[in-house]
């Protein structure tokens, strides 16, 4: 597989350096507890050297020194803890604040992100989750890998200054085994990622679509398929924790190998004729200590390189431009919208969705825009909702060019309903609270009413507090559609944009819709995109288009 460009492993280390900057002050507590620790041990180590010459018969250490060394072993227990816990708020930090921005930029984003659901959700959560190693435990880690055998070394240096050398060249080797042991791991742990990413899709998907798996007896070959996917996960999985193990390997082959250069150091402990019997032994037990935060960073670096497949996902779309513009004061009680001149394309190798489009809706106006599929009705909608922007011409909202504000604010304009709700596993209720979440049980009611989705509320057990299976399991089509249009009812926006509202609907419940949104349009600007005929009985003005031009434009019926 090839490697991902070097514009993509920059954008990763930009974001990882970005982060890293943004949790510098939580990172300072677990560093300074580590050297804590780092201290401890040192302390420790003299007092039990100490106590083992005595032993010896080589020195004069006493209870005092015991007890000096049990409490040291007491302290360095509750600064791990201590340690620990900074490393996990740290950490559970990090992953709030990129998860929250990443789940922000796909809800800005929007349709205008081609990113299948699974994909997404990979993002969202396991992305995410693989940087939590990386602020918790790496760069802790890397920061005391560097002070901690310093400290050690230096003091071991102070008893004996060729024994610290021996440490400090032992710590010296353990960056470079990590490096050559890390050979390649970078692009196995993003192959990983892309193995994960495709398996998560593919079984989000395949789970929505599973009914029509099985009409069509393919759910043993779709299971094949996800076996083969999963199988896929777990050879790159294998691959990436061959580099963890390789590393530990080196650590310890490095920690034998100081050991034994300190004992052939001071081998005449042995025979008893050391002329400083304390500080030999004390630089053997520092040995621990020292490479005590080397292990935890060998240990800590197959999360570093998880990070940085994550993250080669994650900046793209992190880094790119948050969406600028004007912010409204207030929402207009009424809008006019213009195309003008309009135009919109989506890939260059492909026809424009909009050329040149124009035409006027004043408040209180409805338009059924028609035409065949792919003429530029749902591309007028987008624009609308600040989803797209338009390449050429003018678009505006009350004589205000819409590319000024920022597209949020745009949907704050309108309200929607697609060709199919999307229905919560909630209450009825609460589906329609969706709209506004601050309304009142008054309102919502009220909203109910209007859609007509008290007609079949009233039989059911708990009326609006009956609960609703995921995507709207337990009501009929009409019936979620009545539910999508009491949101726009309650949401009660100035522009009301509906997407093919009916068309999946038989005509007895499609009139009783169209007669729910003909009331929802009173007053209110509204466009409707549309195939359905019977539409223009209910509304007045026809805009027909093709190729993304308008091609006539006329009063329902004419």
């Amino acid at each position: 597989m090839a490697s991902p460009p070097r514009g993509v492993e920059a954008g990763a280390a930009q974001l990882l350096r970005r982060e890293a900057r943004t949790e510098r002050a939580r990172l300072l507590a677990p560093i300074l507890l580590g050297l804590g620790i780092a201290a401890c041990g040192v302390a420790q180590a003299w007092l039990i050297a100490r106590l083992l010459a005595t032993l010896l018969g080589r020195a004069d250490a006493g209870w005092a020194d015991l007890a000096a060394a049990a409490v040291l072993a007491l302290l360095m227990a509750a600064l791990g803890v201590a340690q620990e816990r900074a490393q996990v708020a740290a950490g559970e930090d990090a992953k709030a604040r990129l998860r929250a921005a990443a789940f922000g930029r796909l809800l800005a984003a929007g349709p205008a992100d081609d990113r299948a659901v699974g994909e997404k959700s990979a993002l969202v959560v396991e992305r995410v989750e693989a940087l939590e190693g990386y602020f918790a435990r790496w760069l802790p880690a890397a920061a005391l890998a560097v002070l901690g055998p310093l400290l050690v070394a230096g003091a071991a240096a102070v008893a004996d200054p060729v024994s610290g050398l021996i440490l400090l060249g032992a710590g010296i080797m353990v960056p470079v085994a990590q490096a050559m042991s890390g050979i390649g791991a970078g692009a196995a742990s993003r192959r990983q990622f892309a193995a994960l990413q495709r398996l998560s899709g593919r079984f989000l998907d395949r789970m929505r679509g599973l009914p029509t798996l099985v009409l069509f007896n393919q759910q043993q070959a779709e299971a094949g398929r996800l076996r083969e996917a999963a199988e896929e996960l777990r050879v790159r999985t294998m691959r990436v924790l061959r580099v963890a193990f390789l590393s530990a390997g080196a650590m310890e082959l490095i920690a034998a190998t100081a050991i034994a250069s300190l004992a052939y150091r001071h081998g005449h402990l042995v025979a008893g004729t050391h002329p400083a019997p304390v500080a030999a032994l004390f630089t053997l037990l520092a040995v621990p200590v020292f490479f005590q935060p080397l292990r935890a960073f060998a240990a800590a670096y197959h999360e570093q390189l998880a990070a940085r497949g994550a993250a080669a996902d994650l900046a793209p779309l992190l880094e790119g431009e948050e969406p600028t513009g004007l912010l409204l004061e207030e929402i207009p009680p009424k809008v006019t919208v213009t195309f003008h001149e309009a135009r919109l394309t989506y890939d260059p190798s492909r026809p424009p969705a909009l050329d040149g489009l124009s035409f006027r809706v004043l408040p209180g106006e409805t338009l059924l825009l028609t035409g065949a599929s792919g003429s530029g009705k749902t591309s007028v909608l987008r624009i609308l909702m600040g989803f797209r922007r338009p390449d050429g011409g003018r678009v505006a909202i009350n004589g205000h060019d819409i590319t000024l504000l920022k597209p949020a604010e745009l949907r704050r304009l309108s309200s929607y309903v697609g060709q199919r709700a999307h229905i919560f596993r909630a209450t009825i209720r609460e589906n329609i609270r969706f709209a506004r979440p601050d309304a009142d049980d008054a309102a919502i009611e009220a909203a109910a009413r209007a859609a007509q989705v008290m007609d079949f509320a009233a039989d059911l057990p708990q009326g609006l507090d009956t609960l609703v299976g995921e995507g709207g399991f337990g009501l009929s089509g009409g019936q979620a559609q009545r539910v999508a249009v009491a949101r726009a009812f309650l949401r009660d926006t100035p522009l009301v944009l509906l997407d093919e509202p009916t068309s999946h609907l038989d005509p007895g419940t499609e009139a009783a819709v169209l007669d729910a949104l003909r009331r929802l349009c009173v007053g209110r600007t509204a466009i409707v995109a549309t195939h359905a005929r019977a539409a223009r009985g209910y509304f007045g003005r026809v805009l027909e288009m093709s190729g993304g031009r308008a091609v006539s434009d006329r009063m329902a019926g004419n």
